[in-house]
């Protein structure tokens, strides 16, 4: 995908903007500019979230979408054990999207210890898709915790 697919403003719109600035008076071209920010209410983002059992990718999942763990109706399930076993869509509260889209924006890549091989391996294949993806490392709170101890040891 061609990284001028993700542009909200475009040029023509950008000299839009100019020439209500250059022709018009500034609430014009604030006018103009605020028809714009309005599109960004519009536009989807599909975002995967993917790593190994156990990473946090749930509790990730509920964190983005300002959702608590305990709200059974619209949380992603946590647990100690997996608990997410196929893949499903939680949308986001505020701006929902297309349940069943199988088309990712960008993915996330979820570790809760170190990166492991298979990380950049999916790291790799995602970059032959020429889409875009983030490392993300969870858990950093026990890890933290768990080094604080050996010192006091």
């Amino acid at each position: 995908m061609d990284e001028n697919e993700y542009e909200i403003v475009t040029d023509e719109e950008v000299e839009d903007i100019r020439e209500a600035l250059e022709k018009g008076t500034l609430a014009t071209a604030a006018e103009k500019i605020q028809e714009y920010f309005n599109q960004l209410d519009n536009v989807t983002l599909n975002i995967t979230i993917t790593g190994e059992s156990g990473s946090g990718k749930s509790t990730f999942v509920n964190a983005f979408r300002g959702i608590g763990d305990d709200d059974e109706i619209n949380s992603a399930p946590t647990g100690v054990v997996e608990t997410t076993m196929e893949p499903k869509s939680y949308p986001h509260p505020k701006y929902p999207s297309d349940v069943e889209s199988k088309r990712y924006d960008f993915f996330i890549i979820i570790a809760s210890e170190r990166f492991r091989s298979s990380n950049v391996q999916l790291a790799i294949e995602i970059q032959k898709m020429k889409k875009r993806f983030y490392f993300v490392r969870s858990k950093i709170d026990e890890n933290i915790r768990a080094d604080k101890n050996k010192e006091n040891l």
